[in-house]
């Protein structure tokens, strides 16, 4: 019933995936194995579901970057987090991987691209060089690489719809993105819901609603999120917090129409399981269950009428309500009453395993 108003799975895989052949040193012990991988697009497929990867392909590289063999592809030396994208070597690999990720999910007419958090970016000697040589700044040295990933995905993968996160879009003029022939028109921003974004919820988020009409992106997509963003090494996951989250968002959403033609395609309900790739794993998915079960409704249903019963019945005679609550509210209530109990019960025992 969760899933009923979702049609997509975004996974990053990161090390899980079963990268092969020169890749394969990048794949974790635990990886998922290829068969694996399958049974995941099927049983999503089952539940009218569309496996999303998501592939990293400029920051948050630290599973790559770690490794000997691809440490001269840093940014910066000491830090293995983002790609120095002036090597060819870099094109190169991001090519490989993303030709194996496509490969098993070829299924899914979308990918995600990443590209968010890109530390360090324009510091190393290469791209302090760049710089200088072509009169460019970091905004235009970061839409050139992703000019290029875009071009690789465009030209062999006819007919894949591409993703990104903004936040590094945010601090770029609209005549770069213009300028540079980005492919506004080839890719979408994902707006990241900081908690300063949402708190501000509308106001704050329009003015980068506005950059992108003005720089030629047809479509946003807006990230909310369910778990993972209060604390790198949370325990559980505070309801609350998650669904001011959304209800915020919603405010957002009602803005969108004024910005035709941009149109919002639609929305991510994220859950971090760890804040990069050295970290503990935040919540873990069982605990945030009863959330992306609230925030997913929340989505779809709007706020909260906490009087519609009182509302119902100044138009309705009062059997009437009561045997549409009966019909339509009541079967739900006893769910989500079910849901508390559980998620209650979880809480107590504090992720220890039941006595026997």
């Amino acid at each position: 019933p969760c899933t009923s108003s979702a049609n997509g799975v975004l996974i990053e895989y990161e090390d899980m995936f079963p990268f092969k052949g020169e890749l394969e040193i990048l794949r974790s012990p635990y990886a998922y194995s290829e068969e694996d991988i399958e049974r995941i697009q099927q049983l999503a497929e089952q539940h009218k579901l569309e496996v999303v990867p998501l592939v990293q392909t400029f920051g948050h590289v630290e599973f790559i970057l770690k490794h000997q063999k691809y440490q001269h592809l840093r940014e910066v030396e000491r830090f293995p987090n983002s790609f120095n994208p002036h090597i060819p070597d870099t094109l190169a690999l991001l090519k490989s991987i993303l030709s194996q990720v496509i490969e098993k999910h070829r299924r899914s007419t979308w990918i995600h691209i990443g590209a968010d958090e890109v530390f360090h970016l324009g510091e190393g000697m290469d791209s302090k060089n760049w710089m200088s040589h072509n009169k460019g700044d970091v905004g235009t040295m970061y839409l050139k690489h992703i000019k290029e990933v875009l071009g690789f995905l465009t030209a062999q993968y006819w007919g894949l719809r591409v993703l990104m996160w903004d936040d590094m879009l945010r601090k770029i003029s609209v005549g770069a993105l213009r300028g540079e022939g980005t492919g506004t028109a080839a890719v979408a921003p994902v707006l990241l819901g900081t908690v300063a974004l949402v708190a501000c919820a509308c106001p704050a988020a329009v003015p980068f609603l506005t950059k992108y009409v003005e720089s030629g992106f047809e479509a946003v997509w807006f990230a909310s999120a369910f778990k993972g963003t209060t604390g790198p090494a949370q325990a559980w996951t505070p309801l609350s917090y998650h669904l001011k989250n959304h209800l915020s968002w919603l405010k957002v959403m009602q803005a969108v129409p004024r910005l035709a033609p941009l149109r919002l395609q639609g929305v991510v309900l994220t859950g971090w399981q760890r804040y990069d790739h050295y970290s503990v794993l935040c919540e873990l998915l069982p605990v945030s269950i009863p959330s992306l079960a609230i925030c997913l409704q929340t989505l779809v249903n709007g706020d909260f009428v906490r009087d519609l019963r009182a509302q119902l019945e100044r138009i309705y005679f009062p059997d009437t309500v009561e045997e549409w609550m009966e019909e339509n509210i009541n079967p739900y209530l006893d769910q989500l009453r079910d849901l508390v109990r559980d998620y209650r019960a979880i809480i107590r025992l504090n992720a220890r395993p039941k006595a026997t």
